[in-house]
């Protein structure tokens, strides 16, 4: 039997663009060592995902999410 795909949070939530100051949306989508998360296991569009990926480099590179933890 196929599993049910959840649908995109952001498709869900109507947003049209993913900001990098909203750190507590971006960090449900990286992983406990910084990692940026699959869309595979969050369900994440792939539109989104690409979005959500730029948003975590932005807000890393202005160090408001961490690269790695230790």
């Amino acid at each position: 039997m196929a599993k049910k795909r959840k649908g995109c949070p952001f498709c869900k939530e109507n947003i049209e663009e993913i900001d990098y100051k909203d750190i507590g949306r971006i960090r449900r989508f990286v992983s406990g060592r910084g990692k940026i998360l699959s869309s595979k296991l969050t369900g994440v569009c792939a539109k989104h995902q690409r979005m959500l990926a730029r948003a975590i480099k932005r807000a890393r590179f202005l160090a408001l999410l961490p690269f790695i933890q230790i």
